[in-house]
């Protein structure tokens, strides 16, 4: 286990506490997931895939770059740098589209 996994263990752990907090917060049953240069959704989500499914991403990435580090290490370079920089995007990033569906009313 590197350093910068107790990084992405917070990570994950902040996603978890932001969906339990906004999750009874969000009134509709689809979050838009990205937006366009106008400012309007470009497509939305169930709000259970919108909450979760990042935990399931935030997974299936780490392992991607643990198996990359395991099985090619002479191309992978930066793991922990790497490592700590997506889980700060990731959980920063799933706060953003989680207060902006709790802003939708």
């Amino acid at each position: 286990m590197l350093p910068a996994d107790y990084v992405f263990g917070l990570a994950v752990a902040l996603v978890v506490i932001f969906n339990v907090y906004f999750g009874p917060r969000i009134e509709r049953e689809r979050v838009a997931m990205q937006w366009g240069r106008n400012g309007e959704p470009t497509w939305c989500a169930p709000k259970w895939l919108a909450m979760w499914g990042m935990i399931v991403f935030m997974a299936a990435v780490r392992l991607f770059i643990w198996l990359a580090s395991t099985y090619a290490p002479q191309r992978v370079h930066g793991v922990e740098l790497g490592i700590v920089i997506f889980s700060v995007i990731a959980a920063g990033s799933h706060l953003f589209v989680l207060m902006k569906a709790r802003a939708a009313r």
